[in-house]
């Protein structure tokens, strides 16, 4: 039996709609989410305010009163639909119908599939219209017709998938079929390449749509606290370096110059409370005299700091070339808060690209494949070896550091078994300030393999930094000012 209907603008029932509004915090705040008794009294309030009859006003309301970016807006959107859907159950359209056994097994090689067939006629119909509603009916269908899967007979078995179910409908291979109907109508006011573009947006946006359809009927079954706390895709500084695909990369690089303003303002504190030194004990007992031995104006050692030198070391092979991509632009664009920044990268041999960088700033996107391509950062193979990368630094680039010099190492430590050659880094060590080892990896993985990571980590300080948040927090709190 399916569920009835529980339209938007039905009147709920006090209890429910603070179970419902407590749930969307607490899986916003399992996502980073910075949310306070303050924020969610204000959002219910909103609730209270706007009532329920327009669904799509009340998202944004809640949206206005509980987040503080763009950038989290994916998350709470996601999380919102699961815990005040559109509709319970099997979609309204579809009720009474009786899918048959065909929909929900693929059919074998080389038999039609009609209704496979009719849903892709009439998604290429919406999609060359631009059809929103029928978009989303259609995506309820899809998931109904083609997304379940398992029998229900086990506990926790049985679910939906949007991943099986748009591999059956395929609508990305409609591309050519819209464009060739498109065509046909005439519609001549946008270039192929253009209008390519849009139709392949249209697409996105349609398997968006399926998987949102999917997360909420997989929430009936499991639950919508679970779900979204496993299921919806964590904000874009909360990404894993190692795991970002191609456009989480490139929203990441689109976060680089708001994440160096605000740690460029947190250096600069943080310089203004490094000016006034430290306490000179002799003559704050001096002043206290007067006061009767109570140190009422305690005397400081003033200094006039210096700007520290950075030194970037990057492994930037294909396994870790995202981490050093961003980590690279960000140091680029907080290069004002040092007197003199200098980047090196490295496979198996070092080379200065700090003239590349500064050059590719009007194409940021493909950072470490020009690299990769313009420098001599390997030799007669492409594995890593951070043995010979930090020996040849060692020797030929050695001058670059000095005793108002932070070194920053970014990599896994992966030396694909070759020798760490860890006297390499000791020198560096011993002529640098400080000397700090960025790990994309987590901990509990530089015993595993062929990880030399805890051999570096006994010559210098190595930290886990697997996203741009922790990112952010190392380089607020290690570098000097």
């Amino acid at each position: 039996m399916t569920t009835p209907p529980s339209a938007a603008g039905a009147a709920a029932p006090a209890a429910d709609t603070a179970a419902r509004l407590t749930g969307l915090v607490r899986a916003l705040r399992g996502h980073g989410l910075r949310i306070g008794p303050a924020e969610t009294v204000d959002a219910a309030a909103v609730l209270d305010l706007l009532g329920f009859a327009d669904r799509e006003q009340m998202r944004a309301g809640l949206a206005a009163a509980l987040l503080r970016s763009d950038g989290q807006r994916a998350v709470f959107d996601a999380s919102f639909d699961l815990f005040f859907p559109l509709g319970v159950g099997t979609p309204e359209a579809l009720r009474g119908s009786d899918p048959t056994d065909d929909a929900q097994d693929p059919p074998r090689f080389g038999r039609p599939d009609p209704l496979r067939d009719r849903l892709r006629e009439r998604l290429a119909a919406a999609l060359a219209a631009d059809d929103r509603a029928a978009q989303a009916r259609l995506a309820g269908e899809v998931v109904e017709a083609f997304g379940r899967y398992g029998t229900g007979s086990t506990p926790g078995s049985d679910g939906w998938s949007a991943h099986q179910a748009l591999g059956r409908l395929a609508p990305e291979t409609l591309l050519a079929r819209i464009l060739a109907g498109l065509r046909e109508q005439g519609t001549d006011d946008l270039s192929d390449r253009v209008l390519a573009d849009e139709i392949r947006r249209r697409i996105q946006d349609f398997r968006a749509q399926v998987s949102a359809e999917a997360r909420r009927r997989v929430a009936e079954l499991r639950g919508a606290e679970r779900i979204a706390e496993r299921a919806v895709a964590p904000t874009v500084d909360r990404i894993d370096f190692l795991f970002a695909g191609r456009e989480q990369l490139a929203e990441l690089r689109r976060t680089v110059h708001p994440l160096a303003r605000k740690l460029a303002t947190r250096l600069a504190a943080r310089r203004r409370r490094a000016a006034r030194g430290r306490i000179d004990l002799r003559r704050t007992l001096r002043r206290s005299l007067g006061t009767g031995g109570v140190p009422l104006r305690p005397a400081y050692r003033l200094r006039r700091p210096a700007r520290p030198e950075l030194v970037l070391l990057c492994d930037v092979s294909g396994s870790v070339s995202g981490f050093a991509d961003f980590t690279m632009l960000l140091v680029q664009a907080m290069s004002e808060q040092f007197s003199k920044v200098r980047v090196f990268a490295f496979v198996n041999r070092t080379a200065e690209v700090t003239d590349l960088l500064r050059r590719g700033q009007g194409d940021l996107a493909r950072l470490a494949a020009r690299i990769l391509a313009e420098a001599k950062v390997m030799g007669y193979h492409g594995n890593s070896d951070y043995g010979s990368a930090l020996a040849e630094f060692a020797e030929q680039h050695l001058a670059a550091v000095g005793p108002r010099t932070c070194v920053l190492v970014l990599g896994d430590a992966r030396n694909n078994h070759r020798d760490p050659n860890p006297e390499a880094l000791r020198r560096i060590a011993a002529r640098a300030r400080r000397v700090f080892w960025l790990n994309p990896e987590r901990p509990a993985l530089w015993t595993t393999g062929d990880s030399a990571a805890l051999t570096y980590a006994d010559v210098v300080e190595m930290h886990s930094c697997r996203n741009a948040r922790r990112l952010g927090e190392l380089i607020a709190r290690l570098l000097p000012v």
